[in-house]
């Protein structure tokens, strides 16, 4: 009887093919490219992150900004 390696040969190959553009033995040696991709996914939720806390800065700048030349406080700018 034929095998047809279904599931786990398919994710093991979602895994390498997400790794193709690395260089060296990242993206053709299965446990380095898992290393990569794994990775590569937790440093793309790291700068997720930080671009959030990048925004709320320049956020908090920009009202500040925005209440000062209307001649008031953040505090009651933010509730008017």
């Amino acid at each position: 009887m034929r095998v047809k390696r279904g599931f786990k040969a398919r994710r093991r190959r979602n895994r390498v093919l997400s790794s193709q553009g690395l260089p060296g033995r990242r993206h053709n040696t299965y446990k380095r490219a898992v290393e990569a991709v794994e990775r590569a996914m937790m440093q793309s939720a790291k700068g997720r992150r930080m671009r959030r806390r990048d925004f709320r800065s320049l956020w908090i700048v920009r009202i500040n900004a925005a209440a000062r030349m209307s001649g008031c406080r953040t505090r009651s700018w933010w509730r008017a």
